[in-house]
């Protein structure tokens, strides 16, 4: 899982990513593609 400040560029990277809020933390989950599971922070 990858941490990044800022989320929205890799959001546009599949068609298949979602953001995902839990526990107060951002998530980008990609259910296809599991590399692209990212995390806000």
């Amino acid at each position: 899982m990858k941490i990044r400040n800022s989320l929205k560029s890799l959001r546009g990277r599949h068609r298949d990513n979602q953001l995902v809020r839990r526990k107060g933390r951002v998530y980008i989950i990609n259910k296809t593609q599991k590399r692209f599971k990212a995390r806000q922070g």
